[in-house]
């Protein structure tokens, strides 16, 4: 460390500099921009050599160590320079006396590339003119060398009063360090506080720190597994590493990790674990400051892949080299989490207090065979897993059941032992037991899943469960590991049983308590993801590694059947609900044909909700519960010979019979007449009450002749604005009110549209917010109507306005989306059904339409689903005769100019991002 620090600032040639131009510049204003010149030379070397080491592969540790060192140099010089020169004091008294002292990552001698410089100006008693004169002259000239520079300047009283009132300075002074100045008036200081941290105020401490801890997790609602973690301030990172530093300190009065293994606080196995995190997070926070050129500390999906990728991770058969380095970060973010309980737990052990929370009835009993201790279950032999390896399940199963915390000593042993979870152990019949009355118990089954997963018990016992443990999925619409994403299904579907959900969920909430099998449902949650990061398709391999794990398990065949089935078509309702027309028998016909009884039906809407609200914030909302709703229910008439099974005109005369009482105070004859526009599959398109909004919205237009008619409406329930279009048809027409309703900033998730029989046409769009609310402010409204109006009118051209629109973040651009589209004969009689895949942006339904227009199609609907940085566009789509597209060559030309008009707006973006370098 030393030869990197002489090598970043050698303080003789500074000093030599500095002398020099104090000997040939007389002049104040010119001595300082000499002294400021000489000192920015200095600083962009250290700073150039600095990185040079890390990048020829210094641990990001030692240079975070040799950055703070060097700042110590640079400061001391400054400041010897200063006091000999510029304020000299021969004979100072006591109250001239002044100590710089660095706070902060600074005092603990950590400083990140693009940190933050804290420093503390001690002072015997008030400041005194020549107090005054350095500390601005130190200050002024660190920030003009462009330094970020947090300070203050306080009484060594004022040090101590203010610390024993607030925590945060308390904090700063106990990693406080001297750098210049006096060090007798530092050392006084340094006394003083650690006198008056007796053992009460360093416990009242640690449970300060400890609740700072858990009020920072829970602002920035991150679990450990979050996929864009903040590698600082995040769960598991390195202020939680800090908060062990800062509580030792307290306590043990220690400065190294290393001696807690000496005071028996962790093992030299565990002391490693915590060296390997720190170096680890050190590491890609350096990359991180380095990359962006600033203070940043959030891991974005666009620095993901260069920081694996200069950290040594490469691609290996299917598993991407990024997805290996955030499996290593979370891994030891978990280490961290470990580490925290097991220091607590000591902690509480020497201090002999009760934990926070303690419940005083459950001191201390025995259960089973296992202690309580502070409503916390724990082993008093240390050969108990060695004796029984049925205990490692044992002690979840009761620990569950008894509402009682894991106690961190035993959460040690576990991880001593974990090899002992064998083969014999994973078929031993009581172990099945145990382990599905985890899953299944109506006692919080992800809580205790959670604690298994964390102690490295479930992935042990389920291996397969285990290779998914810490897998990230690099895309933008998961927000967790494959592992914490399965464990938060499971509380959601738990959370659906209890009834915490029966307001926002009532079908849901309705049908849980008519499946038939609940371990079946369960298992499926669990392992509905469990091939994620192997070759193939993860639904089909899921089933069949969930079909061995069920055999394993003891299940019955139909059981293991179900529960392979639902695995293997766990997305099959989702993907029809969002991307197909639901009121169309044949969609909801293909749909039976795969599920074939209501019990399935019950189980795959469980789980596809359980699945979709488990992805991340702002995925699950009231539009997509409407359409899963509508499916089920349909699949439902269907399954029990319903309407939807009978003859369309049957179906027609119960919709027109709906939209007759709808409309009862129209006379026959205006009603007749109104029926006479549609056709029968427009009668079939919407519900009644959209039905009698429409055709009141038509007449009013017929009965004033307004050419074109906007009408808005929020449809609270399904938390989504529809907005009608009524408008003499035209080529082009339903692609032009797309590019409109996109300049307006609206997410389109739906559209249909109708042709009337008189020459009009009804588009309807059914438009959400960013996030998955209903598109109501009323300026955006009142925006979204002038753009529709100009746009018609011919006054804004979408292509021109959307053509500007090329700027993508870089945290979206690192993603590449491979334009995909299929054309489909057999999902519906009437139509040919096109899917486009491509990268989610602003006009991208604008550019399809657009070109299936220029096509001569027909668009009868439009299904819009996103999943993080990807779009599925769907259209259900007629050739210009009103037939299906059928010729090979025809449905060639479809997709070749579909993929054309995406590609296009891809080489314009990064067309402009070359231009721009940004």
């Amino acid at each position: 460390m030393e030869k990197m620090i002489e090598a970043a600032v050698q303080p003789e040639i500074l000093m030599a500099a500095l002398e020099a131009v104090y000997q040939k510049e007389s002049n104040l204003d010119k001595l300082r921009a000499g002294v400021l010149e000489e000192s920015r030379a200095c600083l962009a070397s250290m700073q150039e050599t600095l990185r040079a080491r890390f990048e020829a592969g210094e641990n990001g540790f030692d240079v975070a160590q040799a950055q703070s060192r060097s700042f110590d140099i640079l400061l001391q010089v400054l400041h010897g320079f200063v006091t000999d020169h510029l304020f000299c004091v021969p004979n100072p008294t006591h109250a001239e006396h002044l100590a710089i002292v660095a706070v902060g990552g600074y005092g603990r001698g950590e400083l990140a590339p693009c940190s933050d410089l804290d420093l503390l100006f001690v002072l015997p008693y008030k400041k005194t003119p020549f107090s005054e004169q350095v500390i601005e002259y130190l200050l002024y000239l660190l920030w003009d060398l462009g330094l970020k520079v947090g300070h203050a300047v306080r009484s060594v009283d004022e040090c101590i009063r203010q610390a024993n009132a607030d925590v945060t300075i308390r904090t700063t002074l106990l990693e406080s360090r001297f750098i210049a100045g006096s060090e007798a008036l530092y050392q006084d200081l340094h006394e003083r506080f650690f006198q008056d941290l007796s053992a009460a105020t360093a416990t009242n401490f640690v449970e300060a720190k400890l609740a700072e801890r858990d009020a920072r997790h829970q602002r920035l609602r991150e679990s450990r597994y979050v996929l864009e973690p903040n590698i600082k301030e995040g769960k598991g990172g390195l202020r939680d590493l800090h908060t062990l530093f800062w509580i030792a300190k307290a306590v043990y009065r220690v400065d190294d990790p290393d001696d807690l293994v000496l005071l028996g606080v962790l093992t030299i196995q565990e002391a490693a674990r915590f060296d390997q995190a720190l170096r680890f997070f050190w590491n890609v926070r350096c990359h991180l400051h380095y990359l962006m050129g600033r203070t940043e500390e959030r891991l974005t999906f666009d620095m993901q892949p260069e920081i694996s990728r200069r950290m040594g991770y490469v691609d290996r058969g299917h598993v991407r080299g990024v997805e290996r380095f955030m499996k290593r970060y979370f891994l030891a973010a978990k280490d961290v989490g470990d580490l925290t309980r097991i220091f607590c737990a000591c902690l509480e052990a020497q201090q002999k207090r009760p934990p926070r929370f303690r419940f005083p009835w459950r001191s201390s009993s025995r259960i089973e065979g296992f202690v309580v201790e502070n409503n916390r279950l724990n082993i008093t032999d240390p050969a108990t897993f060695e004796k029984d390896p049925l205990c490692f399940l044992k002690l979840f199963h009761i620990a569950q059941a008894e509402d009682l915390d894991v106690h961190p000593y035993a959460l040690r042993l576990i991880t001593q032992n974990l090899r002992r979870i064998d083969r014999h152990l994973r078929q031993n019949q009581d172990a099945v037991r145990l382990f599905l009355e985890i899953l299944t118990s109506k006692k919080d089954p992800a809580r205790a899943l959670r604690r298994m997963n964390e102690a490295g018990v479930l992935g042990r016992f389920l291996p397969e469960f285990g290779r998914i443990v810490a897998q990230m999925q690099y895309n933008m619409y998961h927000a967790h590991t494959v592992d914490e994403h399965s464990i938060l299904a499971i509380d959601t579907l738990s959370g659906i049983e209890q009834g915490r959900f029966k307001d926002a969920m009532p079908l849901s909430s309705e049908i849980v308590h008519k499946v038939l099998s609940r371990r079946v449902l369960y298992l499926a949650t669990l392992f509905h993801d469990i091939a994620k990061g192997r070759p193939g398709d993860h639904s089909i391999v899921g089933a069949e590694i969930a079909v061995r794990i069920c055999r394993r398990l003891r299940l019955s065949e139909e059981e293991t059947e179900n529960v392979a089935w639902l695995v293997r078509n766990h997305l099959v309702m989702s993907t029809t609900a969002f991307q197909r027309d639901t009121n169309d028998p044949e969609a909801i016909q293909a749909f039976v044909d795969v599920v074939q009884s209501p019990e399935r039906l019950r189980l795959l809407l469980l789980l596809t909700v359980s699945d979709i609200r488990a992805v991340g914030p702002n995925i699950w909302n009231a539009w997509k519960a409407s359409l899963l709703r509508t499916l089920y229910l349909h699949t439902e008439e269907i399954m029990s010979g319903g309407l939807m099974t009978q003859m369309t005109e049957a179906r027609v005369a119960a919709a027109l019979k709906d939209l007759r009482a709808g409309l009862a105070d129209w006379t026959d004859t205006a009603f007749d007449a109104f029926v006479e526009r549609g056709v029968a599959a427009y009668w079939l398109a919407y519900p009644a009450k959209m039905l009698v909004r429409q055709a009141r919205l038509m007449r009013a237009a017929d009965e004033t002749k307004t050419p074109l008619t906007v009408h808005t409406y929020v449809n609270v329930d399904r938390d989504v604005t529809e907005v009608t279009i009524y408008a003499g048809d035209h080529p082009g027409l339903f692609s032009r009110l797309s590019g409109a309703l996109s300049l307006s900033g609206a997410n389109i998730v739906d559209a249909k549209i109708s042709t009337m029989k008189n020459g009009m046409v009804l588009d309807t769009f059914w438009l959400q917010d960013a996030n998955g609310k209903a598109f109501e402010k009323p300026d955006l409204t009142e925006r979204l109507l002038a753009r529709i109006k100009q746009t018609l009118a011919g006054d804004i051209l979408p292509t021109q306005e959307l053509a500007r629109q090329t700027n993508l973040s870089s945290r979206t651009r690192v993603f590449k989306v491979a334009p995909r589209v299929l054309t489909n004969n057999g999902a519906s009689h009437h139509f040919t059904v096109i899917e486009v895949n491509g990268r989610d942006r602003p006009g991208l339904l604008y550019d399809v339409t657009r070109a299936l227009s220029g096509l001569s199609l027909q668009i009868a609907s439009a299904h819009v689903t996103t999943y993080g940085e990807r779009a599925v566009d769907v259209f259900y789509v007629k050739d210009i005769f009103g037939m299906k597209i059928e010729h090979e060559t025809k449905q060639r030309q479809i997709q070749e100019t579909l993929i054309a008009a995406i590609e296009g707006w891809e080489t314009r973006a990064e067309a402009a991002v070359a231009a721009t370098g940004k």
